[in-house]
């Protein structure tokens, strides 16, 4: 029984593997309009990498409640843990996000020909995501709050990119998600995120009071009414008011 939380920990890394497996084999198009232009097709194997990122969160949330139902931890488990992390909320959405900068390239001339060095820095995400795990595993202060955004959200946040391209009917918003500076400011930015030290929630609750949990439900009141209302776009939406929410508050999320 007490190998069961690490069993759930191998499968938050099984879906992470998956979802690099499902980037690698996106069979990205181009196809040319009547112009000459370059019209970019995106298949539904991204999609796929977003469903299995999501499964990995659920494993990575159940190992933890497991280890708890069964008084199992163990500091195995936690260096299985953030091995698994790095691959699926790490690994895979670097990937994505090398797929989208592809994506953006290819609507240029020549697009095919760009330099891996114009791809690279979507490797920025696990290597800051490996650091700030590494750096957690030796702070036994972050029992109760984060410093720094856990590697968990930014990977999230990245998986939501794919459904947010693939549902959206909005030219603008498509166009963002194309834009390769914009690619290039969220790398940078989700990558700070992770290796800074500002003061971040963890949804761990001492008790149930809305006095000392006030940035706690505010997040999941936001997080429902922007999943009714805006759908996946609610998941940046959400990942924004985490942190501000959390910086706001800061005295009560410890």
């Amino acid at each position: 029984m007490k190998q069961i939380p690490n069993l759930i920990t191998l499968l938050n890394l099984f879906f992470g593997c998956l979802a690099i497996i499902s980037v690698l084999q996106n069979g990205i198009s181009v196809m040319y309009s009547a112009d000459g232009s370059q019209l970019v097709d995106m298949p539904e194997k991204i999609w796929m990498a977003s469903m299995f990122i999501g499964l990995a969160g659920v494993a990575d949330f159940l190992d933890g409640f497991a280890a708890r139902l069964f008084k199992s931890d163990s500091a195995i488990g936690k260096e299985l843990d953030s091995l698994a992390d790095v691959v699926s909320f790490g690994v895979a959405p670097g990937m994505i996000l090398y797929q989208f900068l592809r994506m953006s390239y290819m609507k240029q001339e020549n697009g095919l020909d760009i330099s891996m060095m114009w791809l690279m820095p979507a490797l920025l995400v696990p290597c800051a995501g490996a650091y700030r795990l590494a750096r957690f595993n030796i702070d036994s202060s972050q029992s109760h709050s984060f410093k720094g955004v856990p590697i968990p959200a930014v990977g999230l946040l990245i998986a939501s990119f794919p459904l947010i391209y693939w549902n959206a009917d909005n030219e603008t918003i498509v166009g963002l998600l194309l834009n390769k500076w914009i690619l290039y400011g969220i790398i940078l930015f989700v990558s700070y995120c992770m290796i800074s030290r500002w003061p971040l929630m963890a949804f761990k609750f001492k008790d149930f009071s809305f006095k000392n949990n006030s940035p706690r439900f505010l997040l999941v009141l936001i997080a429902v009414i922007s999943a009714v209302f805006l759908h996946w776009l609610a998941v940046p939406l959400v990942f924004i008011f985490y942190i501000v929410l959390s910086l706001a508050f800061k005295n009560k999320i410890s």
